[in-house]
């Protein structure tokens, strides 16, 4: 089976963006579902902003952009990067969650503001594994 990893940026809306409980209502609803559909990754939320990267099987991830784009905490998505990879990046994590690291948050800000953005999104979910990594 081919593993498929997509990473994409939208725009947060209203608590959403800020509050705590709405992100752990998100990263609850998200880490059912992902195990139930075998598919990993990790959430960022940065500056009234999502990032985020999915790892799995195709049909996952397709049936898993359909939920994303009808949820109304955010809008505005855009894909920075889909790409075949050989392995999970986040293989213990059926939804992880980071705070953004002074550099992380320095990847975020140019890879959004930038036109090489598939090259910046694979170094923020590079130093997005290593975070987890580091406190797993």
């Amino acid at each position: 089976m081919s593993l498929f990893r997509i990473v994409y940026v939208s725009d947060a809306v209203g608590d959403a963006g800020v509050g705590l409980l709405p992100l752990i209502d998100i990263i609850g609803a998200s880490d059912r579902n992902n195990r139930r559909d075998h598919v990993t990754g990790v959430l960022m939320r940065h500056d009234g902003r999502f990032f985020q990267a999915i790892e799995g099987a195709r049909v996952d991830l397709d049936r898993l952009m359909g939920r994303l784009r009808a949820d109304r905490r955010h809008t505005n998505i855009r894909i920075l990067a889909e790409l075949v990879i050989d392995q999970r990046l986040f293989p213990g994590w059926a939804m992880a969650q980071t705070d953004a690291s002074p550099g992380l948050e320095r990847l975020l800000a140019e890879g959004l503001d930038h036109t090489s953005v598939s090259a910046s999104a694979d170094r923020i979910v590079s130093e997005a594994s290593r975070s987890l990594a580091a406190v797993s």
